[in-house]
C-alpha cells in the first residue's frame, strides 16, 4: 500500500487556497440537470464522487458501478427508478455493498418503483427497472440518512402528483435536506418543509416554458474544515477563495464551532468572495461538548483538532458515521490512540478519556475513507506522521496534498 510521510511542518501565514465547488451542491445539481435539462453550472466539484456521478448519468450501459460513491448510489437509485426506458443494475465496491439502502428502496417501492436486491436483502447491488411513477404520500423515519430523503426530493417535481414525505421522530442532518429544497426553489420548483412534512409540487415540463438557470457553485465547506484545523493548531491565518458570508451548506457551522472552541474568527471579503481564518487571543476551553447531528462530517476534524490541543471532548449525534465509507467512530477510536488520545465510543458518540505522550512513529490507517486522511493531515503541524493510502483524498478533494504543500513548509531538523 502506498504511504505518504508528512514530516513535521510549520504553516505559512495568510496564504490563499481555492477549493473546488461543494460536492453536495454539485451532485444535487447534476441530478436536477439530468431531469430538467437546462441548468448551466460553474465551479462544479472536482471530486471523484462527482466525476463518478457525471459518468453514470451519461452512461448507456446496463450495469453501472459507482465504486465508493455513496451519494451517487442514493441519488441514482431514485433517478433510474423514474427512467421508464431504462433497466440497470446499480452496483459498487465491497464496502458499498455493506451500506444499507432499504429505507430508500422501500420508499420508492411505495411510490410504485420496480427495484430488487440482487445479492443481500437491504443492500446494493440493485436491479432497477424504470417506470413512470405518479408520486403521492410516503412515510419515513426522520433518522435515516438525509441522502435518502434528498434523493426522493430531487425527483419529486417530475412526479405527476408531486411528493409528500411524512417524517417520524428526530430528523438527522436537517441542513442537507434544506440544501436540497433551496436548490429546488432556485431552479423554480415549489416545495415546503413544515413541522415534519416535506412537500414538493409537480412541475409540468411540457406545458411550462423551460428556462436556463445558471449556478456558480460555492466552494466546499467540508473541505474548508481542514484549514480551520490547521489555523487552530498553528495559530496562523489563512484565506480561502469562493466562500460566502451566508451559505446553505450545513458544514458552514464550522465557523461558529471553531470560533467558540478554538478562537478562529472568520472574516468575509464580499467583493473577493473569500474568507480569512484569523486566530484571535482566546482563552482555551476546558472541555468540548457538542451534538453534531446536523454536521457529522465535521466530527473527525474536530476530534483531531481537540486531541492536538489536548482539549477533552464529548461528541454526540454521530449515528450516521457507522455506515459511511468505514465505521468512522471505530476508525477514530483506533487512530486517535496513535496521537496520544484514548477514547470510548458508543453507537452515536465519541468521548476522550485521557491524553498521553507517544514515543512510537505515527502511521495513520485510512480505511478507504478520504476524511481519515484529510482530518489527520493537520497533525503534521505537531509531529511527523505517515498517512496510508494518501490517494484516498481523491474521493472529495483531489488537490489537497498540493494545497497542503503550498501553505506549509518542513521544519529543518
Amino acid at each position: 500500500m502506498e504511504k505518504l510521510l508528512l514530516e513535521k511542518r510549520t504553516m505559512l501565514s495568510n496564504r490563499l487556497v481555492q477549493i473546488s465547488g461543494s460536492k453536495s451542491i454539485s451532485n444535487r445539481l447534476l441530478i436536477l440537470d439530468a431531469l430538467y435539462k437546462d441548468l448551466r453550472c460553474e465551479n462544479l466539484s472536482d471530486s471523484q464522487d462527482t466525476k463518478v456521478l457525471q459518468k453514470a448519468l451519461s452512461s448507456t450501459q446496463d450495469t453501472i458501478d459507482i465504486h465508493h460513491a455513496g451519494t451517487a448510489m442514493r441519488f441514482l437509485t431514485a433517478y433510474f427508478a423514474i427512467q421508464s426506458d431504462r433497466s440497470v443494475i446499480l452496483t459498487g465496491s465491497t464496502r458499498m455493498k455493506q451500506r444499507p439502502i432499504s429505507e430508500l428502496v422501500h420508499a420508492l417501492r411505495d411510490l410504485g418503483a420496480d427495484i430488487t436486491f440482487t445479492e443481500n436483502e437491504g443492500y446494493p447491488p440493485l436491479q432497477i427497472n424504470g417506470r413512470t411513477l405518479k408520486g403521492g404520500t410516503i412515510h419515513m423515519p426522520g433518522d435515516v440518512s438525509s441522502q435518502f430523503i434528498s434523493a426522493l426530493l430531487l425527483i419529486g417535481p417530475f412526479l405527476p402528483e408531486g411528493l409528500e414525505i411524512h417524517l417520524t421522530g428526530d430528523i438527522l442532518s436537517r441542513p442537507y435536506i434544506e440544501m436540497t429544497l433551496t436548490l429546488l426553489k432556485k431552479v423554480g420548483f415549489d416545495s415546503q418543509f413544515k413541522d415534519n412534512v416535506i412537500s414538493v409540487s409537480p412541475y409540468n415540463l411540457e406545458s411550462s416554458a423551460s428556462q436556463i438557470r445558471y449556478f456558480h457553485v460555492e466552494s466546499d465547506w467540508s473541505s474548508a474544515s481542514y484549514y480551520y484545523s490547521m489555523a487552530a493548531i498553528s495559530r496562523q491565518s489563512i484565506r480561502l477563495k469562493n466562500f460566502k458570508n451566508y451559505s446553505y451548506q450545513g458544514d458552514s457551522q464550522l465557523k461558529e464551532i471553531y470560533w467558540k472552541y478554538f478562537g478562529i474568527n472568520t472574516v468575509t471579503d464580499i467583493q473577493e468572495l473569500s474568507i480569512s481564518l484569523l486566530p484571535e487571543n482566546h482563552q482555551s476551553v476546558s472541555r468540548i461538548e457538542l451534538d453534531m447531528r446536523t454536521c457529522p462530517d465535521l466530527a473527525q476534524t474536530l476530534c483531531i483538532t481537540a486531541a492536538a490541543k489536548k482539549i477533552p471532548f464529548q461528541i454526540t449525534g454521530l449515528k450516521t458515521l457507522k455506515i459511511k465509507e468505514t465505521d468512522r467512530l471505530l476508525a477514530l477510536h483506533n487512530e486517535l490512540k496513535k496521537i496520544g488520545c484514548n477514547t470510548i465510543i458508543t453507537e452515536e458518540s465519541i468521548e476522550s478519556t485521557h491524553f498521553f505522550e507517544i514515543s512510537e512513529p505515527i502511521e495513520i490507517q485510512t480505511y478507504n475513507d478520504h476524511r481519515m486522511a484529510l482530518s489527520f493531515a493537520p497533525y503534521a503541524l505537531i509531529q511527523s506522521l505517515t498517512i496510508q493510502d494518501p490517494n484516498v483524498v481523491e474521493k472529495s478533494y483531489p488537490m489537497f496534498w498540493n494545497h497542503f504543500d503550498q501553505i506549509t513548509e518542513i521544519i529543518e531538523s
